[in-house]
């Protein structure tokens, strides 16, 4: 059954309803809650559509009620999986990425994490947004109640009055959109994960989600929701299947294209001067770190030891030793750009070391076990 696809939904109208794409994803959660599969699901709490907090819950009329994935709230979850625990989440690539990363460095037992992949394009920066909203449609940003990009129309639901429309394109030409990591970012389909779910394939007039099953882990939470007759389901058909992967296609070429404009400016100057320039305005408040899913390194991390007192360095080492830290094990996750305060385009200048490394030894961060590069001793050595 690994390696199977189907469009899915919940039997039950109101999941059906709530649910982003048929309400799939949902039932499945809860069907792995009642037979006793995973112990918990880490969910978000919705404050409004540009803001949300994670938590854990064993209660499946809470995962019921639970909010859909939120664009403009661009958490990354694999912090908040705990320790020892068979726990269920939904995960972006980048998601599912950093939960393996962590795992290889020992936070939690990958067998332990259930990842439900969502298809994703890309999100959006919460307070950009919020702006976007007023500065683009003159609209209170209170009045929205949800975000969706689809067609390659960014897309503003609201309760009251008419949805406010804009091509994803036109709202980027205006500085508005999606964050500038998930513009370049060629892996939309979560196929690292157990599960992957969206609705690209899915027929336009059909509420259904696409589901492939990744996995043994996938399977089990797939035949729960069978079992519990939580859910409904078809054979994905050959067309569905041609259309999932030209979207993903298409999405990667765009993703390479805006790759090849960022990165490829770069070949045009002084990559050292350029370095220099962006570094020199690091503040040392090591926010970038503390976000890092990748890193998780302690008090008694080099860059921290090496990074005090270092200001009459060119570029200072608590940067220098995070470039080569990150170079096999950077995931494109943007986490460290959203938060400095200084605007240094970290997640870039991390990606173009780490994908040049790729290109000459083959290794792909968050994809399996494999352990990174760096980390492996010569032979001989402990």
């Amino acid at each position: 059954m690994t390696g199977q696809s189907y469009l899915a939904w919940a039997k039950d109208p109101e999941i059906r309803k709530r649910g982003g794409s048929g309400g799939f994803v949902t039932a499945a959660l809860i069907a792995g809650l009642k037979e006793g599969i995973i112990d918990e699901v880490l969910l978000v709490r919705r404050i409004d559509q540009f803001e949300s907090v994670p938590y854990l819950t064993h209660d499946p009329e809470e995962v019921k009620s639970a909010s859909s994935p939120q664009l403009a709230a661009p958490l990354n979850l694999s912090s908040y999986i705990p320790r020892g625990v068979k726990v269920a989440v939904t995960t972006k690539p980048c998601d599912a990425r950093a939960i393996i990363e962590r795992a290889k460095r020992g936070r939690f037992e990958l067998e332990d994490v259930y990842m439900v992949g969502l298809n994703c394009g890309g999100t959006m920066p919460p307070v950009s947004t919020v702006e976007s909203v007023r500065n683009l449609f003159g609209v209170d940003p209170d009045t929205v109640t949800g975000i969706e990009i689809e067609g390659g129309e960014l897309i503003f639901k609201r309760d009251r009055g008419e949805d406010l429309t804009i091509s994803i394109d036109e709202a980027e030409k205006k500085g508005y959109g999606r964050r500038e990591s998930c513009k370049y970012c060629n892996t939309n389909i979560p196929e690292m994960a157990d599960l992957a779910c969206g609705n690209w394939g899915v027929p336009s007039d059909q509420r259904a989600t696409f589901v492939e099953i990744l996995s043994a882990k996938g399977e089990e939470l797939f035949e729960a929701a069978k079992k519990t007759s939580m859910i409904e389901f078809e054979d994905a058909t050959q067309e569905e299947l041609e259309k999932r992967l030209k979207i993903d296609r298409r999405m990667r070429e765009l993703a390479n294209r805006r790759w090849d404009e960022v990165a490829g400016v770069l070949d045009e100057r002084d990559r050292l001067a350029y370095y220099i320039n962006e570094f020199s305005r690091c503040i040392h408040c090591e926010s970038c770190k503390i976000v890092c899913p990748v890193c998780v390194c302690e008090a008694d991390a080099k860059c921290l030891d090496m990074g005090q007192g270092n200001n009459h360095y060119r570029i200072s080492l608590y940067n220098m030793i995070r470039l080569f830290h990150l170079m096999d094990s950077c995931i494109g996750c943007g986490q460290c750009e959203d938060v400095c305060p200084v605007d240094i385009p970290l997640t870039m200048i991390h990606q173009r070391f780490e994908r040049r490394m790729e290109e000459m030894i083959g290794y792909r961060p968050g994809f399996d076990l494999q352990k990174p590069p760096l980390q492996k001793p010569e032979e001989g050595m402990k």
